[in-house]
């Protein structure tokens, strides 16, 4: 398995150097979190994903997970680590301070949660779920159970999962059938079946909350039927200790293709006690404050995994001799040159470099206006607000894609080895091949992206997020790189609302172009001020180095772009005119 190392250089440059964390930290009243704080959270997050989860990924993907007497046991050492995570805090960063959580900005959090997923993303999956499910109860429960729950799960004592899909409902949560039958305490009795619950259960910690979507008796039909419900594993007695044992079970674990060291559970809920979360029939949207969230959290998965890929198949580029560089011979007293000199080598490594730290860059500007929504002031949080909201689908559809693409290019760069299990590039390919399905596949963020972020509300999701983006351009001091980037920026803006104005027919046609479109429009905007920011860094290295992977990105990456435009631009007609039955000839 590749040795993972925490790219910290990197990341200090771009929440110091790029993002100027202590300006936007004082901007939010946040002035007492210093760089050295933000350098020392850092590096314990590195060590912690270096020496303690990473060591884990390869033989917990070996060892699987096993269900037995209708409990779950996962790989050796997992349990052990998240008793370490949770002793030092981690899973407390986001928290509520109300609660005992630490309400640390999310561009602290982003980065470590980031080396998480590079060292292991199968362990983190069901942290990420707990973090997630901390911020639907927060945001939507009433007070009784949030003294019940919160500081449990903010801790990490208990974790928390999100019981939407059955076998029949995915993507279409109004054909979901799961009841909620009120009982005469107040709480309902939840029957029904849920499949691919992340971590439904484990041997981690002694109480799971569940967070499950159902049906009141009185429900209309469709989606505004739906509604939330928190449902414990043990019933939680009065000294807020878990007691009885729900009536709920888990029917199976899947059989994976990838992330197989963490738990995929059917879950069964055979008249289990639950309580309401929200008002009645409003759970689609309760739920959609986890859902967000976990999907930009996804986003994360792709370039953890992708960073991973990355640093593997640098360090076997670096060792790998074979042949003769075409340039000439680079080292005169070895039998061959190492591959790092063969050009269409380093074309791989460095499509997966600009791609990484691009997405990098993106995921750190995204946490920026996490904090915005959850530090600022009401005009800023809404503005935040909405440029979350129009990059949400693209960080977890583009990253998740992204890290698809980088892995694959590792095992290439590896050749037959990349193949064989024991050196660990094919478990980040089947790992990263989930990040691109699960929260709602890359489809659906695609189609959430054109009809929903783009389309509606009068382009105020566009607007802001093109605000954004010029006002980082504003910054750039080389003025040929500015009129560059300005110029990209124009032509995605203009594009966006030409495509805003498209039929529902079309819209869905060009839904993935105009991710992808978007996507490298706006890292090209990123990497243009990373490398006008990199100019005035005192490290040579990362300098010429962000500066020669964005002429990079610009050369041989962006120019993709301009066929995503093509077919977005294009009518659906191709697309509808085959018969059903042109698919097959048969």
């Amino acid at each position: 398995m590749p040795q993972y190392t925490a790219p910290t250089t990197d990341l200090q440059f771009l929440l110091h150097d790029w993002l100027g964390l202590e300006k936007h930290y004082q901007g939010l009243n946040l002035a007492e979190l210093d760089k050295e704080l933000v350098n020392e959270v850092l590096a314990q997050g590195a060590k912690f994903a270096e020496q303690v989860i990473a060591p884990l990924n390869r033989e917990g993907d070996e060892q699987s997970c096993t269900l037995k007497d209708g409990k779950v046991t996962t790989p050796e050492g997992f349990a052990e680590a998240y008793q370490e995570y949770i002793a030092n805090g981690w899973n407390a960063m986001l928290g509520s301070a109300e609660f005992d959580g630490q309400e640390l900005p999310y561009s602290i959090a982003v980065p470590v949660h980031e080396m998480l997923n590079s060292a292991n993303v199968s362990w983190r999956l069901i942290c990420m779920l707990t973090e997630s499910a901390v911020l639907a109860v927060t945001k939507h429960a009433d007070e009784a159970l949030q003294q019940t729950y919160l500081s449990k799960l903010i801790s990490g004592e208990w974790t928390g999962t999100m019981c939407l899909t059955e076998p029949q409902a995915g993507t279409d949560l109004s054909l979901l059938s799961t009841k909620a039958e009120p009982n005469d305490d107040g709480s309902y009795a939840i029957t029904g079946s849920k499949i691919f619950i992340s971590g439904g259960d484990q041997d981690w910690t002694d109480n799971i909350a569940h967070l499950v979507l159902a049906r009141l008796p009185d429900a209309p039909a469709g989606v505004k039927g739906i509604s939330l419900f928190l449902v414990p594993k043990f019933l939680v007695d009065e000294n807020g200790q878990p007691g009885e044992a729900n009536t709920l079970s888990v029917g199976s674990l899947e059989k994976k293709m990838g992330l197989k060291a963490c738990p995929t559970a059917v879950m069964n809920f055979d008249a289990a006690k639950g309580w309401l979360v929200g008002a009645p029939h409003t759970g689609l949207a309760c739920m959609f404050t986890m859902m967000n969230d976990a999907r930009f959290q996804v986003g994360l998965q792709g370039l953890g995994i992708a960073e991973a890929s990355f640093q593997g198949a640098l360090n076997y580029a670096r060792e790998r001799l074979q042949s003769r560089a075409p340039q000439g011979v680079q080292a005169p007293d070895a039998k061959a040159d190492s591959i790092l000199h063969q050009p269409d080598v380093r074309k791989m490594l460095l499509t997966q470099k600009a791609l990484t730290e691009g997405c990098r860059a993106l995921s750190i500007l995204y946490a920026s206006q996490m904090d915005i929504e959850h530090f600022g002031s009401d005009e800023e949080k809404a503005n935040a607000s909405n440029v979350i909201a129009f990059l949400t689908p693209i960080a977890k559809g583009f990253m998740t894609d992204m890290g698809s693409e980088v892995s694959n290019l590792g095992i290439q760069v590896y050749g037959g080895h990349g193949y064989i299990r024991e050196w660990g590039m094919e478990q980040l390919v089947r790992d990263a091949r989930i990040t691109q399905l699960y929260e709602g596949t890359n489809g659906i963020q695609a189609l959430d992206l054109i009809s929903r972020k783009l389309a509606r509300d009068n382009g105020s999701k566009l607007a802001a997020t093109h605000g954004l983006f010029a006002s980082m351009i504003e910054a750039v001091e080389n003025a040929a790189l500015k009129s560059q980037a300005q110029t990209l920026l124009k032509e995605w803006h203009d594009t966006s609302v030409a495509v805003a104005k498209q039929d529902a027919t079309q819209l869905a046609g060009a839904a993935y172009d105009y991710m992808h479109y978007s996507a490298y429009c706006l890292l090209g905007v990123l990497w243009i001020t990373m490398a006008d920011k990199a100019q005035q860094s005192d490290n040579p290295v990362l300098r010429e180095g962000k500066s020669n992977t964005c002429a990079f990105f610009l050369k041989r990456l962006l120019p993709r772009k301009d066929v995503f435009k093509a077919n977005l631009l294009a009518d659906a007609d191709d697309l509808l005119t085959p018969s059903t039955e042109q698919f097959d000839y048969q």
